[in-house]
């Protein structure tokens, strides 16, 4: 990986960051619990309908106790309305987890976060980045997406080698300050910039550094996935 390309590509996102993040209501908190109820929240649900319904559902259940102690149909009462009732299932088991395991305290190394009910690689480093300030990689579609297009040049013929790139790509990418903030900015900019579809790449701060500028009609060449 190209070290000074990679300097230009966190400097460029970080600055974009801090005038064009996203005022979203879970970045208002660094408790664990909530932002792992954001984080299944947005799971396949778009940005702007999790936004009422994490309001209301950390209203109804404050704390990681309060879920855990909470009877299944309440659980799914106020999650009705966001569809894939699993994810309430496996957030419901997790507090339940967190309570049980680690007497009510949030875990706070990886391993023990991804051994909760439904918690992915993915939900983990978020939890642990947004949460803590650990350096854990997040790679979701819109991440996916924009390192995809700004650092690989040609695809490999292997999903799962592509997928072994990216997760390298997110880690080492991450600086040695502003976790916090520069895995939201990569989020940020792979919904609203690096977009799936009709990308904003005239307007693209990453223009000089992105090995995919420019090759199809000022397009990123690599498919794209729908954003959240």
């Amino acid at each position: 990986m190209d070290c000074e390309a990679l300097r230009g590509f966190q400097a460029r996102l970080l600055r974009w960051f801090r005038t064009h993040g996203r005022d979203l209501p879970w970045r208002k908190t660094r408790d664990p619990y909530r932002i792992l109820v954001s984080e299944v929240m947005l799971q396949q649900t778009q940005v702007d309908r999790v936004r009422r319904y994490y309001q209301r559902f950390v209203r109804q259940y404050p704390t990681v106790r309060d879920l855990a102690t909470a009877h299944p149909a309440r659980v799914r009462e106020a999650w009705e309305g966001l569809g894939y009732y699993a994810r309430a299932r496996n957030l419901h088991a997790a507090a339940r987890e967190v309570a049980r395991r680690h007497g009510g305290r949030f875990p706070r190394r990886l391993a023990e976060v991804m051994a909760l009910p439904g918690v992915g690689r993915y939900t983990a480093g978020a939890v642990m980045s947004f949460a803590y300030g650990e350096p854990a990689p997040v790679l979701d579609t819109n991440v996916r997406r924009l390192l995809s297009r700004v650092f690989v040049r040609r695809r490999p013929a292997s999903p799962a080698r592509l997928d072994r790139r990216l997760w390298a790509l997110a880690k080492a990418a991450i600086p040695h300050r502003h976790v916090w903030a520069f895995n939201q900015a990569l989020m940020d900019f792979g919904a609203t910039v690096c977009t799936a579809r009709s990308p904003k790449c005239g307007i693209c701060p990453m223009r000089e550094i992105c090995v995919n500028y420019g090759r199809t009609s000022g397009a990123p060449t690599h498919s794209a996935e729908d954003e959240s």
